[in-house]
């Protein structure tokens, strides 16, 4: 049986490495424009809303809520046929902005709208060392 390629890695740019510095070390950074107050994702070098240039960035909370979802039965390349199927949600983090990561674990067998969720990261891998983002079901208070 022939060997299956690679997944592809993102490569990170002057306007997503800090993005990719804090997802290697578990952070879900956004970024917020100091003129209007709007925190974006994904990562631009002007603010999405008011067009300034330069948001900072900060650690968000990595909690939100599923507002989307399908379940992927056939893959995009031959790299992501192991993985069949999987869901891919679409997040509405508590910041504000929406992100779009593959959704594991209990909340993948039956999502609902409104599920609460926290994004997670898999290890670093590669040669840029891209840990990618994930969603699960958000911890009920007191679990470990």
């Amino acid at each position: 049986m022939a060997e299956l390629p690679a997944k592809p890695l993102p490569v990170p740019n002057a306007d997503t490495a800090p993005f990719w510095e804090g997802a290697a070390r578990g952070e879900l950074r956004l970024q917020r424009c100091a003129a209007c107050g709007q925190a974006q994702f994904p990562p631009r070098a002007l603010c999405a809303h008011c067009h300034a240039p330069a948001p900072s960035w900060e650690v968000a909370s990595g909690r939100g809520w599923l507002v989307s979802h399908t379940r992927v039965h056939r893959p995009p390349s031959p790299a992501f046929k192991p993985d069949l199927p999987y869901v891919v949600a679409l997040v509405a983090m508590e910041e504000g902005p929406r992100i779009m990561v593959n959704l594991r674990g209990a909340a993948a067998e039956e999502p609902r709208l409104g599920d609460a969720l926290r994004i997670r990261f898999d290890p670093p891998a590669g040669p840029h060392n891209i840990a990618l983002p994930y969603a699960e079901a958000e911890e009920e208070p007191g679990q470990p």
